[in-house]
């Protein structure tokens, strides 16, 4: 049994051995990378990701974040592919072909059968003299000195480059398309990144009472409205204008200067200028609002009429933060 500072060395060993191996990539890179990048730009159809044995495993993942950046994408297994998966393939696709080897079995069978289809065919390849890379529109050239597998055997290194690779020619892709958050957020609605990308201020709001006193109202009127609302706090308005908010700090305060509290009205103790969010905006920029400005609620507006209150513990019960 290895000492936990043994296992500790081996561990680090594995980072660094692989983190060259991804340093290097960039060295590599060349202008068929760009061609490739061009390729699916300009094609009408999908991106088709193959791999077999771990570069399968790749391919999937591949496949999962291009889908999320807005590049249509699916995934084919090469040893599927030539027992009926070969359909998937449609006319305007491109096929990227992920192999380490280039050589396998399952890669000179489906390459001959893409390349009759008229497909364009990008190679993820750890081997430029391979059967892949020679037979590819465009090579990405995945080769690593060392896997991180002291017998130099299992994937790991070279599964890594395939990743990155995967993940720069995503990159690329979004930034060409310029795909922005907005769009980002249209294929991620669920979990909480989707929250922060499409929870509205209101959405929350809505749920909440609208605590409110006129100006000229006592304390005791005041206490009674935080109190029922459950807020730690209540609007001022001056008719339906809004003109202040009263928190249960502001009560706190009040209470150890006053003397005379049955004398004291809500427009003597209430804070001026409130901190105000439009029901429209995101859920997680009142969050950025109250931890910017120290505070726990914030006043909820539409078109300048206030209509609620929503409070730090609604955003973190929705698990934003």
């Amino acid at each position: 049994m290895k000492s936990f500072s043994q296992i500790l060395d081996i561990a680090k060993s594995v980072i660094r051995l692989e983190s060259v191996s991804i340093a290097e990539l960039s060295d590599k890179l060349n202008d068929d990378f760009a061609k490739a990048v061009e390729l699916i730009l300009s094609s009408n159809g999908r991106v088709i990701v193959a791999g077999v044995g771990k570069s399968a495993n790749i391919a999937s993942k591949i496949v999962a974040t291009f889908n999320s950046t807005g590049q249509p994408a699916v995934f084919l297994h090469a040893g599927d592919a030539i027992h009926g998966d070969l359909g998937n393939i449609q006319e305007n696709d491109i096929v990227i072909c992920i192999s380490k080897s280039g050589n396998t079995s399952e890669i000179k069978y489906l390459l001959p059968l893409i390349k009759n289809m008229g497909n364009k065919i990008v190679a993820i390849c750890g081997n430029n003299d391979s059967y892949l890379a020679k037979g590819a529109n465009c090579v990405l050239d995945a080769t690593v000195k060392k896997e991180a597998c002291p017998n130099n055997l299992a994937p790991t290194s070279s599964t890594t480059a395939q990743l990155v690779l995967g993940d720069a020619l995503a990159i690329c892709l979004l930034e060409c398309k310029n795909f922005t958050a907005k769009d980002f957020a249209r294929f991620h609605p669920g979990g909480v990144l989707g929250k922060k990308l499409f929870l509205k201020v209101n959405d929350i709001a809505k749920n909440n009472e609208a605590p409110s006193v006129q100006s000229h109202e006592n304390i005791k009127d005041v206490i009674i409205e935080i109190s029922r609302k459950r807020l730690g706090a209540t609007a001022v308005l001056d008719g339906k204008k809004l003109v202040g908010i009263i928190t249960d700090g502001d009560l706190r305060r009040m209470l150890e200067k006053e003397k005379k509290i049955e004398e004291v009205l809500a427009k003597d103790i209430m804070s001026k200028n409130p901190k105000m969010i439009n029901a429209s905006e995101l859920a997680i920029e009142a969050l950025k609002m109250m931890e910017q400005n120290n505070i726990s609620q914030l006043l909820v507006v539409e078109k300048e009429n206030y209509i609620g209150i929503i409070h730090i513990h609604d955003i973190l019960k929705e698990g934003i933060a």
